[in-house]
């Protein structure tokens, strides 16, 4: 039976013997080495942390079985948050397994359909705002201040002692710290987290070497690389359409220390890192997922020179998040033909005509 990060990692987390080892088996997700991208980057270490392998498919379960043990363990009887759909998910679920009632706000109209429908199945109550993903974010800050509810977003500091875990299996894998670790940026908690948990490891002599940070929002919603809020954020990648990151000082200083950037990459760019993903590594994650690895491309055409370093790109979530996605970008691909073995023939001819090759 797979042991859950508070488990695994006790030592180096806010655990005492009155807290509940609230677990879903989150956590120990794959670290799988590149075997085509890297060859076209000249990056013979390219690794991918395939965090959608979690229970509910986005690394947001690290840092809700931590928030949730906390929330019980102080007597809670509810938690609640605002979501663009990964956290609302993972609150829900772990909210239905531990028996505590779960409130999620979300931005009508801009959450994807796979994120909502998980939080729906678990049993939350769901509320949805005529605004933006900040504004529903305010509106439950407000309301959690004045009212005994837990705040499971990740300013909630627990959320990010759990997500932290991430940076640890990393360097149990690798034996150190990567050179380079890549991580989209949206409310910009796991970049922070990330970081936070390499220091500490590396304070424990656990690793060598710390990591440059290089966090990428969406050119849409960009606010850290502009330098202000951005009101109405625009972006295909759902997960990290966010105009006002709460941990907005937080990742400025994970950059700073490390050395790294904090950039923003195009619609277009994220797009084709998904497809690059999908098709020439079997990784098939969100598209706000792939921001990491477009950033990656994007800097080494700016001239970043990754041929003796080890990199790290953070997949934060599976391809099923976000299925309108899928679709539209992979549907046109296919062949339909008839139930007779000669049209599948043919279909295969006209495949492997078209240059692709069949067998």
């Amino acid at each position: 039976m797979q042991k859950g990060i508070l488990e695994t990692y006790r030592a180096f987390l806010p655990i005492e013997e009155s807290t509940p080892m609230v677990s879903m088996g989150e956590g120990n997700t794959p670290l799988v080495k590149s075997v085509q991208l890297g060859k076209m980057l000249g990056c013979e270490e390219l690794y991918f942390k395939l965090e959608g392998c979690n229970p509910t498919g986005s690394f947001k379960d690290r840092g809700m079985a931590m928030a949730v043990a906390k929330a019980l363990e102080s007597g809670s009887k509810a938690i609640m948050c605002a979501s663009t759909g990964n956290t609302s998910a993972s609150a829900a679920a772990y909210g239905g397994r531990f028996s505590i009632s779960t409130v999620v706000v979300v931005p009508k109209g801009r959450i994807a359909a796979g994120k909502v429908t998980q939080a729906m199945a678990h049993s939350a109550r769901i509320i949805m705002v005529d605004g933006s993903f900040d504004q529903a974010l305010s509106l439950v800050r407000n309301f959690t201040d004045q009212h005994p509810i837990t705040l499971v977003n990740s300013i909630n500091p627990y959320r990010l002692e759990g997500q932290k875990t991430g940076a640890f299996e990393i360097v149990d894998d690798l034996g150190d710290s990567p050179d380079y670790l890549f991580i989209p940026t949206g409310n910009a908690g796991n970049i922070t987290a990330y970081w936070k948990g390499f220091k500490e490891y590396h304070q424990a002599e656990m690793s060598r070497s710390l990591p440059k940070m290089m966090g990428f929002q969406a050119q849409g919603a960009a606010p850290i690389v502009l330098g202000h809020p951005v009101e109405d954020p625009k972006t295909v990648a759902s997960a990290i359409r966010i105009g006002n990151p709460a941990n907005w000082t937080a990742a400025l200083s994970a950059r700073d220390d490390s050395g790294g950037v904090i950039d923003k990459v195009s619609d277009d760019e994220i797009l084709e890192a998904y497809e690059l993903l999908a098709s020439c590594e079997g990784i098939f994650c969100e598209p706000a997922s792939a921001a990491s690895f477009a950033g990656l491309r994007k800097l080494h055409a700016e001239g970043l020179d990754v041929s003796c370093r080890r990199v790290v790109c953070i997949i934060t979530g599976t391809g099923l998040k976000d299925p309108d996605t899928a679709v539209e970008r992979f549907i046109p691909e296919i062949t339909e033909i008839g139930a007779d073995p000669k049209d599948l023939e043919a279909a295969l001819q006209s495949i492997s005509e078209g240059g692709e090759g069949i067998g």
